[in-house]
């Protein structure tokens, strides 16, 4: 299918073929009909990608900073190498689209096929979309109309932090497509409108579409004289610049005690004095309204109770398409332009040029009976189709983390043919069935699980949808290599052991993604104490770094919390270096009164060893990142190692140290060519299955002691 995207290194917008998404649990898959260019924002976007790396700095300095913070604490090179993967990441465009419902995902009840939706979706003709990112459209509305919706809630939310009543003035400064459609929002509601903006004939149409007055050139003393002395019960400010001049106007016009809405981009560097003498409010307004940037609201679909949050984001898209339905809303005089799919192109050389006049722009898609439903995307014809001895690969999966660190690695691996690469939505995976030369690329990972030319699968997706992919791979007769961590619930390891179990000796290959034991440095401190038959003792100390507590890697019930999700490494490091499986957990981490915040991820997990060995890792989150992320100590039989971030290796013995350094190396290249060593029948597992089994319970039964208090046995294991 067709979309537009955007490549982030030069701003080239262009149209990609790209495998139609498969609807997710949750979505609703929709055939668009038509969507709305929102001029402002996509010029933005436009502009802001055409910029020097400098310039980019400058305009993001919140990224610049993570991009210092990866330099120092993963090299210069490597970090080089990672931003210039993600410049060279497509950007889906737009956001505001209307369409017919074609299929509906698990859980899905408010929407049925056939159904007529507005939606966020991007310009696409297939979008699949979040319920509560979704509205149905009134009886009589048209697609085109119905595209505003979603802009439309912008301005909506803005009208309703203005707080404004029957009969107030309320000062629109800018007027875009966000100002006419809150122009006409207010006119419903029973406000007198003056408007304003440069453009004179956009200020004409401001006036049909319900303002009192609207000009260019509005002072702070014409709206006086408009309201009697008093000033703006209310400014809306929805012009987008980099200039202070629309918020100083706004500050002057507002009447003492008035509020002040910003609803568009602007300066925010104005002079306090008139707000503070007039104790005016000022509110930054938040795109669709209550809900937006909650993962719980928007991802999980968990809604807000009306009775306590009356107005969420899809409400507000719903009532300004019922407010299309009754006739009190008309978006057709916005409509200045439309552009078939296949000639979208020539609407942002429209935009970019600002030759023509231009504000509602249109893109139009094919009717459905004209539609072809490609999930699976031929991107190069193989050329190791008849060589013999390789293993048809297929890769689930093509996020940051494939794309920037696996991808290269497994690309250049010789007996591996990369079929088909997997994404939800299709856009990174075309992308990176491009970069990486993979044959194919689609939506639906059953693709990939039901090709019977593929025998092993690669997994990188978020760490809910690995038990699934393990156990179906099993069942499938395929090898998987899964990135940590195997599964989440005691439950789903147990159905992965009962999928080999069925098979027995014929049981696939299964590995898990612990590189940190495949890394120069862990293989030198192991073959140190090789000959060593004394327990051992082990510290291992992670600077993790916070993130925030919406992170879907501290979500239960996706990511699993850190511990499962990343101390799991060093669990597994701990059992690489003793050469012994844990066989009791215990867990304890800091107490924090603060509901808004996860105290999990700053703990200490003692691990004991079934040949008698301690371990004791600690994984903390309340450090500073620029501290070195890993340190690594190992004492035993009157030795002593220490493994500096992977940067170095010191030895003691006898009295003599020796420290020797090395390039940072985790140890990802070296997993994988073990792994495909394995698959060529030249080793066996690189980790055995026992050792990953007793790891993930360790990481699972870790969590059970955190909220148990006591310590936990590892099942199936024996002590000495």
């Amino acid at each position: 299918m067709k979309q537009i995207v955007q490549n982030l290194r030069n701003g080239i917008i262009h149209i990609d073929q790209i495998p139609t998404p498969a609807v997710q649990r949750g979505e609703v898959l929709v055939a668009n009909q038509a969507s709305l260019v929102s001029a402002g924002t996509e010029k933005s976007m436009m502009e802001l990608a055409k910029r020097s790396l400098l310039g980019k700095a400058r305009e993001r300095p919140d990224q610049f900073r993570r991009v210092l913070e990866k330099i120092r604490s993963e090299g210069l090179y490597a970090t080089v190498q990672q931003v210039q993967t993600k410049l060279d990441e497509p950007i889906a465009m737009g956001y505001s689209s209307a369409g017919i419902v074609v299929a509906c995902g698990d859980g899905v009840q408010d929407f049925k096929p056939g159904d007529h939706v507005a939606t966020n979706g991007p310009h696409a003709e297939v979008v699949s979309v979040p319920t509560n990112l979704s509205a149905h459209i009134p009886n009589g509305v048209s697609m085109e109309c119905a595209s505003f919706g979603v802009l439309g809630s912008i301005a909506l939310q803005g009208v309703r932090l203005s707080r404004c009543q029957l009969g107030e003035t309320v000062f629109v400064i800018g007027l875009g497509l966000v100002g006419q459609l809150t122009v006409a929002l207010l006119s419903t509601c029973g406000a007198k409108v003056v408007g304003t903006d440069l453009d004179a004939a956009r200020c004409e149409l401001a006036a049909r579409m319900g303002a009192s007055i609207a000009r260019p050139g509005i002072k702070p003393s014409d709206v006086e004289s408009l309201t009697g002395g008093l000033g703006a019960d209310a400014v809306i400010v929805a012009a987008s610049t980099k200039s202070n001049a629309p918020l100083e106007l706004a500050c002057h016009a507002v009447r003492k005690k008035g509020r002040i809405v910003l609803v568009g981009v602007v300066g925010l560097n104005f002079d306090r004095r008139p707000m503070y003498f007039k104790e005016a409010e000022f509110v930054v307004s938040c795109s669709y309204g209550p809900g937006r940037y909650d993962a719980d609201y928007e991802s999980r679909g968990i809604d807000y109770p009306a009775p306590y949050v009356r107005w969420t984001e899809q409400r507000n898209i719903q009532f300004v398409l019922d407010l299309m339905g009754q006739g009190k809303l008309d978006v057709g005089p916005l409509i200045t332009h439309r552009f078939e799919i296949e000639q979208a192109e020539q609407a942002y050389e429209l935009i970019e040029r600002g030759t023509e006049s231009y504000l509602g722009i249109v893109v139009r898609y094919p009717e459905l009976s004209r539609r072809q439903d490609d999930r699976v995307l031929h991107v190069r014809t193989s050329r190791d189709s008849n060589r013999s001895g390789l293993h048809v690969c297929g890769i689930i999966g093509a996020g940051n983390f494939a794309r920037m660190v696996m991808l290269p690695i497994i690309r250049n691996a010789k007996a591996l043919r990369l079929k088909r690469i997997c994404s939800a939505h299709g856009v990174t995976a075309a992308h990176a069935a491009k970069s990486f030369g993979i044959e194919q690329a689609c939506s639906s990972e059953r693709e990939i699980l039901d090709d019977p030319d593929i025998g092993t699968v690669f997994s990188f997706t978020r760490h809910d949808q690995h038990a699934n992919q393990v156990i179906e791979s099993i069942r499938n007769g395929k090898n998987i290599f899964v990135e940590k961590p195997l599964c989440l619930r005691v439950e789903e390891l147990v159905e992965i052991e009962a999928a080999r179990g069925e098979l027995g000796d014929s049981a696939p290959l299964v590995m898990v993604g612990f590189n940190r034991r495949f890394s120069p440095a862990a293989y030198s401190v192991r073959q140190f104490f090789m000959q060593m038959l004394e327990p051992m003792t082990v510290s291992i100390r992670f600077n993790a770094g916070e993130i925030p507590a919406d992170h879907w890697t501290q979500h239960d019930l996706e990511g699993g919390g850190r511990i499962i999700g990343e101390a799991c490494h060093a669990i597994d490091l701990a059992t690489y270096l003793t050469g012994s499986l844990p066989v009791r957990v215990f867990a304890e981490s800091v107490s924090i009164r603060d509901p808004g915040r996860v105290s999990d991820d700053q703990c200490f997990i003692t691990l004991r060893h079934a040949n008698g060995s301690v371990s004791s890792i600690g994984y903390l989150a309340g450090g500073d990142k620029a501290f070195p992320k890993e340190r690594v100590e190992v004492f035993g039989g009157g030795r002593v190692a220490v493994i500096d971030d992977f940067r170095s290796v010191t030895t003691c013995v006898s009295g003599r140290m020796k420290t020797q350094k090395m390039r940072r190396d985790k140890g990802h290249a070296q997993e994988i060519a073990a792994w495909v060593a394995a698959l060529s029948g030249k080793t066996t597992s690189p980790i055995p299955w026992h050792e990953i089994r007793a790891v993930t319970w360790a990481s699972i039964l870790a969590i059970r002691s955190l909220r148990e208090g006591i310590p936990c046995d590892i099942p199936g294991t024996v002590p000495l």
